[in-house]
């Protein structure tokens, strides 16, 4: 009876955080109210050329390129460009996780504007960056946060400015924006004592894309796109669509540029003194990356590096760490130190999944919710 009750848990869950649409015009495939934006071309937007559902502000263009991930329009935020627009939350308690699209807005620019993306208790900065994407556009995402039910939510992208003559600024070009919910209490893996460890809940992928989403540095478990793990550095989130990924259909690949790149996540439930084994798959995203790779894990005070040969073709290995731990909860990280690229020039690297911590010589007891405790209720009066 508890198996099945965990099943249907699982699916109610899983169905209530499907991926909706919540903003008006998101690929902006709408265009501008008294318009022909059918040719190859730019439009500045004013009170008279209206974008259907954003509002907007400063210079901003409305674009066509066949470069583009969908049919071909998007925006550009010029110099003091933004454009917002404000939806209603629906449900309680789920996290707002934005994708989108970033295109660099010229050629043979002295400087490089970046987009301003926030929400109303959150922002970071994005730039298009060589050597991250195969592709002339790169997937980014941004944890909007969560709310309540009916509360609104003002979504906010703006150009960046820069330092330097704005006739030779290459201004961010946006496109197909996707929005995500999650629940703020994610499901755990049965037994495993980290969330997330298999790196399911995070951003979506946008519909055309085959280059895996970016995610940048994020100080916060809280505020990180990927759910419980936050970010040093960039990594890619991949799937199992376009990649290799070990379990299921998504995995993280660590991508060390100029400095190290890692992420980090927290043990909950373990015991002071108590010993614990910490395993997790390393391998390759099957991008051509070939190379030596080195990744530091550290869980508490136990820290060891683990390397693997690359091939590029999708190889991977489990590896595990024993760790004692030194209260309730654990610091774990995994860091990559190895600077690898294909050979298109993009950046790439080690890929890690099935992150697990068990109890040394054997399976730890999940505590059940309130909820599960509901459905297995419901389950028993049904019967």
């Amino acid at each position: 009876m508890v198996m099945w009750v965990q099943r249907i848990f699982m699916l109610l869950l899983v169905s209530s955080f499907a991926s909706s649409d919540f903003i008006e015009n998101p690929d902006f495939e709408t265009p501008p109210l008294n318009s022909n934006a059918s040719s190859n071309s730019s439009m500045l937007l004013d009170q008279n050329n209206t974008l259907p559902g954003w509002t907007v502000q400063g210079t901003v263009q409305y674009v066509t390129s066949l470069e583009l991930p969908d049919t071909g329009h998007a925006i550009q935020l010029s110099e003091d460009g933004k454009i917002n627009q404000t939806f209603s939350a629906k449900g309680d308690d789920m996290n707002y996780i934005l994708t989108f699209a970033l295109i660099p807005g010229g050629k043979n620019c002295s400087a490089s504007a970046g987009v301003i993306v926030s929400g109303p208790d959150s922002n970071s900065v994005f730039s298009y960056r060589h050597n991250y994407s195969q592709a002339p556009w790169q997937s980014y995402s941004h944890n909007l946060g969560s709310w309540g039910n009916g509360e609104p939510i003002n979504l906010v992208l703006e150009s960046q400015t820069v330092d330097s003559d704005t006739n030779s600024t290459c201004w961010p070009i946006i496109d197909t924006l996707l929005i995500k919910t999650l629940g703020v209490t994610l499901v755990q893996d049965s037994g495993n004592l980290l969330s997330n460890g298999g790196f399911e809940s995070g951003p979506s992928f946008l519909p055309n894309s085959t280059e895996g989403v970016l995610i940048d540095a994020v100080p916060s478990l809280i505020q990180s796109a990927l759910r419980q793990w936050s970010v040093t550095g960039t990594v890619r989130y991949i799937d199992s669509e376009h990649f290799h990924v070990a379990e299921g259909k998504a995995a993280i690949e660590i991508l060390a540029d100029t400095s190290p790149s890692s992420i980090q996540t927290a043990t909950r439930d373990t015991s002071e003194g108590s010993r614990y084994n910490l395993t997790f798959s390393l391998g390759d995203a099957n991008d051509a990356c070939r190379g030596h790779f080195v990744v530091g894990v550290q869980a508490g005070s136990a820290a060891q590096n683990f390397t693997l040969e690359s091939n590029g073709t999708g190889s991977g290995e489990k590896f595990g760490l024993v760790f004692r731990a030194e209260e309730a909860a654990t610091q774990i990280s995994f860091t990559s130190y190895s600077v690898t690229i294909t050979k298109e020039d993009v950046l790439c690297g080690p890929v890690i999944d099935q992150v697990m911590v068990l109890p040394l010589g054997g399976t730890a007891s999940v505590k059940p919710t309130w909820l599960l405790l509901l459905f297995a209720l419901l389950y028993v009066a049904f019967l």
